[in-house]
């Protein structure tokens, strides 16, 4: 697949006004470039990114054509007000043959999706509005009129506003290289060795569709605390849920029973809960936003693997082939926590856990151990050059629960006297402890055009 726009090494040029950094090329940052270039035609936009393909980030990167996006094509649009964009790129191209706007295609399609987004910007008569550089930056110096990005390797870039846009936080590899990372190809392993994935959530669900596509024949099994899969897709009606209906200034309790009650309900009338949740899922932000932190706390200690497996779901292929595994006995799901992992004499890893409803440990012995916990890390612990140093600075604080970098209302970035920054800006992942709901396209693609038009508003455009 071909990728647009190509990488440059000439830094951009011209004066700072009007020109908006943004520091990460993955989806949030693809996205927030697309919509500030269609925004505002004087507006000029510069990307950082490391990695070698724009668009594609931690969720679009994979090659393997079985790892399926959990979202349909429909409600992949990168534009709000143009729903059928995606699914009218996708007929355009030889992978859409065949697929309707209902259909599940492959991340690694999805990632050309969003690269290509870009492609007008980088035909000539464009392409000062638009410069791509495979760089990193390390630190931002906030001015009075601006900012300076300190690049890797000494370059300095102005800009008039910086956008971080940097996605997941990555774990830190294991120093003793005894797990295997959730995004990391499985290479060199015996067809017939044993496979432990700890944790049982969407990454969970794409190795063990890569070892079976492999070949590999070996027994996978899958650790969790909770024991819970992600729930599959089906045909929805989603329910004309109002803010208003829903009981958010109630405990958590009082909550859940409302949401089981309106389950109850709808599936009395012929739907089911996956309408709810449908339903529910606009004012899902809304609701995050107005609990105070000890009651988001007890969502996270409590509901949040529950709320996981039934409102991040996966294709319906996807979840008969994790069954048909667990049916032949190639996968088995074991409930329990794990604790730590050794190197054995017999050259096996073995994995020490706690099962669930015991005390005593026991231990899994496998040639591969793959931590598949998910994507909520801490910010600081796991945090990149860039982040580090807004942190150690004061630039930047993480939130109470540790889930992001704090920003406000308007993704101005928060630093440790409490004050909003008017030049660092922050979108998608990085942002959750705000927004909670903003690590899915539908929700980044409304926070982007929203925040776009708001810069072309406030900036200092040249004439």
């Amino acid at each position: 697949m071909s990728q647009h726009p190509v990488f440059t090494s000439a830094l951009p040029t011209g004066d700072d006004a009007g020109h908006i950094l943004i520091v990460g090329g993955g989806a949030s940052g693809v996205l927030m470039a697309t919509h500030l270039l269609s925004a505002h035609k004087k507006l000029r936009v510069t990307i950082l990114e490391s990695a070698n393909l724009l668009g594609c980030g931690l969720a679009y990167s994979t090659r393997d054509p079985d790892h399926l996006l959990n979202t349909r094509v429909h409600n992949m649009s990168a534009f709000p007000e143009d729903p059928f964009h995606f699914h009218r790129w996708l007929q355009g191209r030889s992978e859409g043959r065949g697929l309707d706007e209902h259909s599940f295609v492959s991340r690694a399609t999805y990632g050309a999706y969003l690269s290509d987004l870009l492609r007008p910007w980088s035909l000539a008569e464009e392409e000062r509005r638009l410069t791509c550089l495979r760089r990193k930056c390390i630190r931002i110096e906030e001015r009075s009129d601006g900012v300076l990005a300190h690049l890797e390797g000494g370059d300095v870039i102005g800009a008039q506003i910086a956008v971080l846009a940097t996605g997941h936080v990555l774990p830190r590899p294991d120093p003793a290289g005894l797990l295997t990372g959730a995004w990391e190809g499985v290479c060199g392993l015996d067809p017939d060795a044993g496979v432990l994935i700890i944790g049982s959530g969407l990454s969970m669900v794409d190795q063990v569709l890569s070892l079976m596509k492999s070949g590999h024949r070996g027994p996978i099994t899958t650790l969790s605390r909770r024991g819970q899969l992600p729930r599959p897709h089906a045909p929805t009606r989603p329910d004309p849920i109002r803010l208003d209906e829903i009981p958010v200034d109630q405990p958590l309790s009082q909550l859940l029973r409302w949401l089981r009650g309106r389950i109850a309900r709808v599936e009395a009338d012929g739907g089911t809960w996956r309408d709810v949740i449908d339903g529910l899922r606009p004012h899902v932000s809304a609701i995050w936003q107005v609990m105070p932190v000890e009651k988001r706390a007890r969502f996270l200690r409590h509901l949040v693997s529950w709320w996981d497996v039934h409102r991040h779901r996966i294709p319906a292929a996807s979840d008969r082939r994790i069954a048909d595994a667990v049916a032949s006995g190639k996968l088995t799901h074991r409930r329990g926590a794990f604790l730590r992992a050794e190197r054995g004499k017999n050259g096996l890893l073995r994995a020490y856990i706690r099962p669930h409803g015991q005390t005593d440990e026991s231990v899994i012995e496998a040639a591969r151990i793959i931590d598949c916990r998910g994507i909520r890390n801490d910010p600081e612990y796991n945090a990149t050059p860039l982040i580090a140093d807004l942190l150690a600075s004061g630039r930047a604080r993480v939130d109470e629960l540790r889930i992001g970098l704090q920003v406000n209302a308007t993704c101005q970035l928060i630093d440790a006297a409490d004050r909003a920054s008017s030049r660092i800006l922050a979108i998608g992942p990085v942002s959750r402890a705000a927004f909670w709901e903003i690590t899915a396209i539908p929700d980044i693609r409304v926070q982007t055009a929203a925040l776009a038009r708001r810069i072309a508003k406030l900036v200092r455009v040249g004439a």
